[in-house]
Parts: structure tokens; C-alpha cells; sequence
């Protein structure tokens, strides 16, 4: 028998409090009263000089009191990053203000810090919020007095899914308010595996982005005592929360590294301390740009021996969007921030006494060592005795051997951290150049840390591929420009992209939550064949035409735009400027966007962050593009996580240009979005080669399962598992009268085949005959699917049998391969958030169009919605109007804790009115109804006993018989009332 959850909870409380750990448990503390209480003991313990020992009287507390109180965990994170890492909050004494210190993060383990756990809070409703509940927390964690982390707990009965829909819940009810509204951190568990991730708005929670913790050697560390040794003591804790945290200006969110980036920071960090250099191989698409700015800005708060963190870039398309990244990061934090746009610029910067981080490029610097500084000038000297640590990304590439000899040379107190997610080994070196470095070890130093794309893979940080080499084979060198750059060619490649990629570019998810793709070709001319050709194509001028299926997923697909490098000094400079004047009036057309050629770094900046889609307003359908035609700008360095697909029309590359590339597409993003998806169409014996050849370059050391699969492989993983299914249940009916132990089999069974389903539709090649050759079919999918729904309820009840085997079956798996359109209530609620967000006071480029199309676009997919949940849709709609005409209220809301309690509201006139009319206690018909499993009530004769059948008969002159009465009143229940209420959960 499993272990109760007041054991599992006991023992946590227990390791967390012994000697090392360094907490102290507060059973006392259990109320919100309780809670602010011990906040203004400590708060004033730790400033009694300033309070002169006079304790904070009831106003000062009550204006405290708000301050603390955060409309979102993104705003508390921005509080809580303080001012040099002291935290405050200031109240009026007379004429004098008094700043008083909250926290300081430079007090950790010791000083003002003051570590405590509470568990069993009672988080009681809100007394203004009808429909509200009261709830229980299990276990917090408190720094100074403020919850900081929040823990759930589940049995092994349990999968820690539950105990993270259960914080999403009380995310939504609003119970974490007020104190509560402080936390930057959850952490959830079964007892056998546990997890941790950031506080968001309950909408804004992802479960691909749960992470688990690994060890310094990428070994997963499940239990959780172990991971409250490793994560929950002081001072692992109060760094989580202070040192590892991101504050994503642009996003709005607050992102918590994961435990790999942690290795590398401290890694980093403890080579600098020895004055070495070296280089981190992370992946790419695991998040690099954030580890590296964590390690800069560390460098310089930790290490006082240097005076200024260069982040190093190639390039000013990467540099637009790191820059911006860096910027987005610090606008909350206490390192400044610089970039430089002219050398002038930067050598102001690098003269000045600012202990700051700079963000610029080689070339820049090369400019200013090489031409700018005077040899014995006051400026020269300065810099070229500066203490620095450059931080270089896409270190292989961004610099060179001999560019990076020559700033040595000039910088000779200047340590070097290189981050590349594709390291140069001895396979695929550096050509011979007298005694220049020709891999990166020899450039950098050791490699401090390591996370490789199996690993990344394995551990879920980033998704796997799919790959499919297509294309005319036993296509010789010599014959490959006329086979490969004919009309011909290009609208096979385009027919794939344009209609058999209705799986590739999510179209069954709806609109405003397809995804993006990128084309590259091997030139600017053919890049703008395709672009022309796609054109007429979409003009209805060609004779390939889109297929009725994508149109009416997406009438106005393809949305696509083309960017390339513009330089005078190319021979076909003047022809690729007149295409490309063109294709800005197009883009300006599709969004409005007006920018001529000397503006083409702003339209390369819209077009990212359009492909970016970070920022809300980027939800909309209308402000979207589908494809982008590219030859090499965007195969590296740039971050969408809603790409999937790379289709790739030119040569194969080298192996670390192919991992680059192909890292573009297996982003972390929805539930929906499995794996990158790379297509090629040239030479597929030899992509095939390069690719395997790539993979197995970038994958050493790690493990798990196959990172790159292509389509004979899940055509055989289909096999296998439809066979395997088949063998246990023949036909979907065949599953109905299977024992209780055989139908948690089917249930693996059927998601092991619903997942190589999933991956075989996802392929080009994939047409519905495919299926004929296994002899099954989509409809007898979906009467798998519609068993395997069935199963999954009855699993749910308790076995009869008490002797039989309880192994839980987890309703934590979401159906890949179901085909259905539909338009989700979450991402409706997170439209709206990103119109009201756009309301922010704070913000001087509020622009009344944009948020008039913000409100149309919200009420034409709720009007979509409707027809999956008509009860759903006019509670949204009823937002929206009132955010329409009532905007001042809005501003800092969260839509989502508003529909949660006009829904609750709902609910309660619904479960009122059936109370009344069967003479029902109010109370104890919505207990029922919230208790309410498997078509049973809990309490069922309770419930008709309960009813006050004498004042019934009183006020009905054809009063039912008292049998009858109770037989309609429990039918009403399970047919009306119910119907009607799952409507609105």
C-alpha cells in the first residue's frame, strides 16, 4: 500500500529541517492572518534601527501590506529583484520615509535571511468572490516571511500531474494572492519522481515546461528527499529563487533555469575564480542565450576582480535578437546592459569606470583595437589593461582562430568562455593555418560543461526530429543545377510544403495556434524564384493550386515573406534590392508594416519577432506568417519556438551547420508540437549520410531513445504496435469485455500506437491508402480512441477486488493523433490577457487600433468557440464587452482568476435553482455536484434523505409521490444539472 500523503509530507518537513538544511518548522503558521503576522515580526526585527524600535503601526503595516501584494508572480519577480540585490518597502513616518529592507540576496544561509516551512495553509475563500472555495496547501517555503516556493504532494497512487493541476486550479480560483502572490517557485511530486517549475498565470503554464532536476553528471535525481537535498536546502533554495531566476521583460513571465544551465554557471564561475578560460557545450535550442547572459552578469556580481563581461556575437541579424534577449533580462535586473551601435560607442563604454556587461560584436571590437585606439593614448591604455571576460556565443564561428590570437594579443588580462551547441572536434576541424587552434578545445580551453542534443533530447529540454529525404536521386554534381533549380523541381518541393504538411504546420490545432516553417535554398536568386513562383501560386496564376482541405483550415494560407543580406558589393546587389522592395510592399499589405530599403534592419527585426511570436499581440492569425524563404539568415542563432519544420532545398552542409539548422524546429512550445521536422528534397542517399554522420557528432555521451527518426522507421514502429494492440483486443468492442488488468494494457498499448499514428500522419508521404497495407483505417482509429476514452473512466473507479494488483494508470496523456479542429478556452483566455496587458500604464505606445483589432480578433474565435461550448463562449464575450467599454478596470487584472469566478458564479445559480426547486440545502447539493465521478454521487442517499419532501407537498397541489419524487430529483441531477455544469468546468 501506497504511503498516505501526511507521511510523504511529514518526511519532507523532516529533511528539510535537519541541521544541514537549515529551515525551521512553523506548525503556528497556518492562516493568511497568521502568515502576515510573522512577516511584520521579522520585517521588523530586521530593521529596528530604522523603525528606531517603534513597531510598524496599523496603517504603515496596511500600506506594506498592499505594496507586498502583487497583481502577478511576474511583478512580484520584478519587486523581488530589488536593488542591488536588497529588496524594500518604504512607508511615511512623520516627514521622513523609511526604507525598510525585505530581503537581501546577498544574506544567504546568514545575516537578515530567515528560512521557515509552514504546511496545511488554509487558503479560505474570498468572501467577495462567489463560487469561491476554500483549499489546503501542503507545503511552503519562506524566506523573511514571504512564500517563496510552493510544494504539492501526491501518494504513489498518484501521478505528480495531479498535484500540478492541482496548483493550476488554485492558480485560477486566485488563491494565490495577496502573501501568496510572492511565489516565484513550485515544486510537485509523487514521492518516486518530482519536478519543479516557474509561478505563471494558470493559461500561461505549459507541462512541457516541467522540469526535473540532474545531478552535475545529467543523471536524474526523481526521489524527493533526494531532490529536497540537492534543490530545497539553504543555499540551493534561496539561489534558486534570487541568483537562477529570469526575469523575461518581453514575454512577461519569469523563467527558472534549468539544473544543466545551473552546472554550466557554476562551472563557469569556479574556472574564473582559477583565472581559466574554457567553453560550454550546450546544445542548441536548450536555452543557451539565457545561460549565457545568467553566466555574464555572475561573472560580474560575483567575481570583483573583473571589471567588464563582453558578450561577444558574429553578425548583426544575431546580434538584433541577443541583444534584445540580454535587454529583456536585465530591464529588472541590477546589471546594466549596453550595446553598442557604433565603435565610438563601444569605446566609451569600455573606458568608462561602469562595471557593466556589454553586448557587440567582433567586428566592432576588431575595428576599435585594429583602427580607433591610439597606441600610448589615455583611452588605449585603459582598455587595453582591463580586467574583462568575454562570453562569446556561437564561440566556433563568432571568432575566429586568428581574430581571437590578435585580441588576446591586445587584451592580456582577459579571460574567454565559449557557448556553442556544436563544438569544432578533431573530425571536423579547422583547416591547417601554421600554429593556429583548429578545434574548439584547442581555442578555448577545456570544456567546463556539457549537455549534448541526446541528452536534451532524452531529458525532454528540447524535442526530437522527424526526418524526410525526398527529392530525384542518383542526381549526379554535374547535373544538379538542371535538375535541381527547374520550375519543375521547385513546384514539387512547393506542392509538399503547400499541401501534404497539414500535420507539419499544426492545422488541426486552429487558427492563431498553426505553426511556422523556414524554406532555405543555396542562393538569393533561387530564393526569390521560389518567392515569385508562390506568388502566382497563391494568386490562383499557376497550375499547382492549394488543396480545398488546407483552405479550409486556413483560407488565407500561405502567409510567407522572404529576407536575405543586402550588400553594394554584390554583382546582383541592385536586382536583389528591386526584389526586395517588392516583397516589403507585400509584407506591408499583409500587416501594415511600412519599411523601404534603408530600413531593412527594421524589417528583419519585425519579421523575427513576428516569427517569435513572444509577445501576445503575435496570437492573432492576422498578424502571422506561415513560411519564410531563406538561404542562411535565421539557420542559426534564432530562437521561435512555434517553428517546426525546416524544408531544406540545397546541398547537404557541413554537420555542425546541419545541427544549427535543424535546431531551429525542436523548440519547446505546446502540447500539440512532438518533434522538429526537417524535409529535404536534393540528393537523399547523401543527406542521409550527412545527417547520421551529424547526429552521431553532436550526440556523445548522452542516451535514450533514437533522436532523429525517419519514415521507414515509424512505418515499422506503426507495425509493431498496431500488432501488439490486435493481439490484445482484435477490434475497439474486443476491449469492453477484457479483465481490469488486461485494460490497463490496452491503455499503454493504444498510446504506444496513437503515438507512431501521430508521427506517421506528421510525413509528407503519409496519405490515408498508407494505411491500407496494415489493413486498418482512420475510422478504426478513432473507434480505438473511443474505447480507450471509456477505459480510461472505468480505471478511474476503485477495483471491487481488495486483493487485486492497484498499480495506478495516469490521465496524463493527451491524444496525438486525434483529428479535430477546435479552438481552446485556454488560448481564447490568454488572447485576451495579451489585450489587456496591452492597457499596462506603464507603457507610452499604447495604440487604440491595435487594441480594437486585439478586441476583434478575440470575439471572432469566441464566436468559433461557440460551437464547441456555447455556455463558455458568453462568459467570454461578456469579458470582452466589458473590457471594451470599461478599460481603466482592466489594467493589472488577470482574466483568467475573472472567468474562473463569473464561471463559479455560473455554476452556483445553476446548482441554486435545482436546490430550490427539490427543497435541497444549497451546501449540500454542491458538494455533490463538485464530487461528482463516474456518473455516482457521494453521498446519493444522503442527498434524497436530505430533502424536505414535507414543504414540497405543502406548496404542490399534484405533488409526487415521495418515491417518484426522489427517482426525478437524482435523474435531474445526472441529466440536467451536470450536463449542464460540465459545460462551464
Amino acid at each position: 500500500m501506497a504511503e498516505l500523503e501526511s507521511v510523504i509530507e511529514k518526511r519532507l518537513i523532516d529533511q528539510l529541517c535537519c541541521d544541514e538544511s537549515q529551515w525551521t518548522y512553523r506548525p503556528d503558521i497556518r492562516t493568511e492572518e497568521q502568515l502576515w503576522n510573522n512577516f511584520k515580526y521579522i520585517l521588523e526585527q530586521n530593521n529596528k534601527a530604522k523603525l528606531n524600535d517603534t513597531p510598524l503601526s496599523d496603517s504603515e503595516f496596511a500600506k506594506i501590506k498592499n505594496d507586498v501584494s502583487h497583481a502577478s508572480f511576474y511583478d512580484a519577480g520584478k519587486w523581488l529583484a530589488g536593488e542591488n540585490g536588497k529588496v524594500y518597502v518604504h512607508v511615511q513616518r512623520g516627514n521622513e520615509t523609511l526604507h525598510l529592507a525585505v530581503m537581501n540576496h546577498e544574506h544567504v544561509a546568514g545575516g537578515s535571511s530567515v528560512y521557515e516551512v509552514i504546511s496545511q495553509y488554509q487558503a479560505f475563500k474570498s468572501e467577495d468572490a462567489k463560487g469561491d472555495r476554500d483549499r489546503r496547501f501542503d507545503v511552503t517555503l519562506l524566506i523573511n516571511g514571504l512564500p517563496f516556493i510552493h510544494i504539492e504532494l501526491k501518494n504513489k497512487e498518484h501521478s505528480y500531474m495531479d498535484a500540478y493541476r492541482q496548483i493550476k486550479k488554485y492558480i485560477a480560483e486566485g488563491k494565490f494572492r495577496g502573501i501568496f502572490s510572492n511565489v516565484q517557485m513550485f515544486v510537485v511530486s509523487n514521492a518516486a519522481d518530482t519536478k519543479y517549475f516557474s509561478a505563471a498565470r494558470d493559461t500561461e503554464l505549459n507541462k512541457k515546461f516541467i522540469t526535473g532536476w540532474l545531478d552535475e553528471e545529467n543523471q536524474p535525481v526523481c526521489d524527493y528527499i533526494e531532490f529536497a537535498k540537492a534543490v530545497l536546502k539553504i543555499p540551493m533554495a534561496h539561489e534558486m529563487i534570487s541568483r537562477y531566476t529570469v526575469l523575461d521583460n518581453e514575454k512577461r513571465k519569469l523563467l527558472i533555469l534549468r539544473p544543466y544551465q545551473i552546472h554550466a554557471i557554476e562551472a563557469m564561475r569556479a574556472a574564473s575564480k582559477r583565472g581559466e578560460s574554457g567553453f560550454i557545450w550546450h546544445t542548441t535550442g536548450s536555452g543557451k542565450t539565457m545561460t549565457s547572459y545568467k553566466a555574464a552578469r555572475n561573472l560580474l556580481m560575483d567575481i570583483p576582480a573583473i571589471e567588464k563581461t563582453v558578450f561577444l556575437i558574429d553578425r548583426k541579424d544575431l546580434d538584433e535578437q541577443t541583444k534584445m534577449a540580454f535587454q529583456s533580462y536585465a530591464s529588472t535586473d541590477t546589471i546594466e546592459v549596453d550595446d553598442t551601435d557604433y565603435v565610438h560607442s563601444l569605446i566609451e563604454k569600455m573606458a568608462d569606470d561602469k562595471r557593466q556587461m556589454i553586448v557587440t560584436t567582433r567586428q566592432k571590437l576588431q575595428i576599435m583595437v585594429n583602427r580607433r585606439l591610439k597606441e600610448g593614448t589615455k583611452q588605449y591604455n585603459k582598455i587595453k589593461s582591463l580586467r574583462v571576460a568575454f562570453v562569446v556565443d556561437e564561440c566556433h564561428r563568432a571568432v575566429t582562430p586568428k581574430t581571437k590570437r590578435e585580441l588576446e594579443k591586445f587584451f592580456t588580462s582577459s579571460l574567454w568562455y565559449g557557448f556553442t551547441g556544436t563544438p569544432i572536434f578533431d573530425e571536423n576541424s579547422y583547416g591547417q593555418k601554421g600554429d593556429l587552434p583548429q578545434t574548439t578545445e584547442q581555442l578555448y580551453g577545456k570544456c567546463l560543461h556539457s549537455y549534448t542534443i541526446k541528452e536534451a533530447i532524452h531529458d525532454e529540454a528540447v524535442l526530437g526530429f522527424m526526418v524526410e529525404n525526398l527529392g530525384a536521386k542518383d542526381v549526379s554534381a554535374d547535373n544538379a543545377k538542371q535538375v535541381y533549380e527547374t520550375e519543375e523541381h521547385m513546384r514539387k518541393v512547393l506542392n509538399v510544403i503547400l499541401n501534404q504538411s497539414y500535420d507539419k504546420f499544426g492545422m488541426r490545432n486552429g487558427r492563431g495556434r498553426t505553426y511556422e516553417a523556414i524554406l532555405t535554398t543555396s542562393s538569393i536568386a533561387i530564393a526569390q524564384k521560389y518567392y515569385d513562383l508562390l506568388t502566382k501560386i497563391k494568386e490562383g496564376k499557376d497550375e499547382l493550386k492549394i488543396s480545398d482541405d488546407i483552405h479550409k483550415a486556413l483560407p488565407d494560407f500561405p502567409k510567407f515573406a522572404i529576407t536575405y543580406s543586402l550588400s553594394e558589393n554584390e554583382e546582383f546587389s541592385i536586382v536583389n534590392q528591386d526584389k526586395m522592395k517588392k516583397s516589403l510592399y507585400d509584407y506591408y499589405r499583409m500587416f501594415g508594416s511600412r519599411y523601404n530599403i534603408d530600413a531593412i534592419q527594421s524589417y528583419n527585426r519585425n519579421l523575427n519577432e513576428r516569427l517569435a511570436r513572444k509577445e501576445k499581440r503575435y496570437l492573432d492569425r492576422s498578424q502571422q506568417l506561415d513560411l519564410v524563404i531563406v538561404v542562411d539568415r535565421l539557420l542559426t542563432g534564432f530562437d521561435a519556438p512555434c517553428l517546426s519544420t525546416l524544408f531544406i532545398d540545397r546541398p547537404p552542409m557541413a554537420p555542425q551547420n546541419l545541427i544549427q539548422a535543424f535546431s531551429r524546429t525542436n523548440r519547446l512550445f505546446d502540447a500539440k508540437k512532438l518533434y522538429g521536422q526537417i524535409v529535404t528534397f536534393q540528393a537523399p542517399k547523401e543527406y542521409k549520410e550527412a545527417i547520421n554522420e551529424a547526429l552521431r557528432l553532436y550526440s556523445r555521451g548522452g542516451g535514450g531513445n533514437p533522436i532523429a527518426e525517419d519514415w521507414d522507421d515509424v512505418k515499422a514502429s506503426f507495425s509493431v504496435s498496431l500488432k501488439a494492440l490486435r493481439n490484445l483486443a482484435q477490434t475497439s468492442g474486443d476491449a469492453a469485455g477484457l479483465s481490469r488488468k488486461q485494460k490497463k494494457a490496452f491503455i499503454h498499448l493504444f498510446r504506444a500506437l496513437d503515438h507512431d499514428f501521430a508521427h506517421l500522419k506528421s510525413f509528407s508521404l503519409y496519405e490515408p491508402q498508407v494505411l491500407d497495407e496494415f489493413g486498418f483505417s482512420e475510422g478504426e482509429y478513432e473507434d480505438y480512441a473511443a474505447m480507450y476514452k471509456n477505459v480510461m473512466e472505468e480505471l478511474k473507479k476503485p477495483d471491487d477486488n481488495p486483493g487485486a494488483d492497484e498499480t495506478p494508470v495516469w490521465d496524463d496523456y493527451d491524444l496525438a493523433a486525434y483529428s479535430r479542429l477546435r479552438i481552446d478556452f485556454e488560448y481564447i483566455v490568454e488572447l485576451v490577457q495579451g489585450v489587456v496587458e496591452s492597457l499596462d500604464p506603464s507603457a507610452d505606445d499604447f495604440d487604440e487600433a491595435e487594441f480594437e483589432t486585439g478586441i476583434k480578433a478575440a470575439r471572432e474565435v469566441i464566436a468559433e468557440f461557440a460551437g464547441d461550448n456555447p455556455r463558455l463562449s458568453l462568459l467570454l464575450a461578456q469579458v470582452v464587452d466589458r473590457l471594451e467599454n470599461d478599460k481603466e478596470r482592466f489594467i493589472g487584472q488577470d482574466v483568467s482568476v475573472m472567468l474562473n469566478r463569473m464561471r463559479n458564479s455560473v455554476i452556483d445559480a445553476e446548482i441554486r435553482k435545482y436546490a430550490e426547486k427539490w427543497y435541497l440545502d444549497f451546501e449540500d447539493v454542491r458538494y455533490e455536484a463538485y464530487h461528482y465521478r463516474d456518473g455516482r454521487l457521494a453521498n446519493e442517499n444522503q442527498l434524497k434523505d436530505s430533502a424536505d419532501y414535507a414543504a414540497y407537498r405543502e406548496e404542490h397541489k399534484n405533488a409526487l409521490p415521495k418515491i417518484k419524487f426522489r427517482k426525478q430529483m437524482m435523474d435531474e441531477f445526472k441529466t440536467v444539472l451536470m450536463p449542464e455544469i460540465a459545460l462551464l468546468v
